[in-house]
């Protein structure tokens, strides 16, 4: 079984395919796999995961992903909830967690229409802001329209919210299916 540190060795290394994840974009992408409105194939999202067909890859990676994919699932339905992605440090010591949220986005942009609901119910859709906190056009300029000389400060306290918004999200979903199962009397 590959450890994490090998995982993210082979998606860095010229073994992998050139298009596929690193460790913490996917790491944002399985848990935006695992905090989707409906369930995602695997047979869907590993390759876009990957950047390959997954009989390119090699097992224990396919494994590692799985166990990492798994751990993210119990992870949030634990009691408490357990999120810890996978950010990034830089040398200064601070968190960079804009892999990490391109990756989650990644993932809703399988099912955007789907995602409407949260982003439109307005009640939670403001738990998907640490995320687009972390996004920048091309310019480096926030899509959100936050000033750059306070963008690293805003940068840092989105990083900080992102484990309890993933959290928020996940109930969100798993209370809104609940209402689309439970029939009405």
């Amino acid at each position: 079984m590959l450890s994490l540190q090998d995982l993210d060795e082979y998606l860095s290394s010229d073994a992998s395919p050139a298009h596929c994840m690193m460790l913490s974009d996917l790491d944002g992408f399985l848990h935006g796999i695992a905090c989707s409105p409906v369930m995602i194939p695997a047979q869907e999202w590993v390759p876009m995961a990957l950047g390959a067909s997954p009989d390119v890859i090699p097992d224990d990676v396919l494994e590692a992903i799985t166990m990492m994919y798994g751990d993210i699932c119990v992870g949030l339905t634990s009691e408490p909830p357990e999120v810890e992605p996978i950010f990034w440090e830089a040398k200064e010591g601070h968190v960079i967690a804009m892999d990490w949220c391109e990756g989650f986005m990644q993932a809703i942009s399988l099912r955007p229409k789907e995602w409407l609901r949260l982003t439109e119910s307005g009640t939670h859709g403001f738990l998907i802001t640490p995320i687009l906190t972390h996004l920048l056009d091309e310019n480096g300029n926030s899509v959100l329209g936050i000033p750059q000389e306070k963008l690293d400060q805003s940068l840092d306290k989105a990083a900080q919210d992102i484990p309890t918004a993933i959290v928020g999200i996940h109930r969100f979903w798993r209370e809104h299916t609940k209402e689309l199962t439970v029939p009405s009397e």
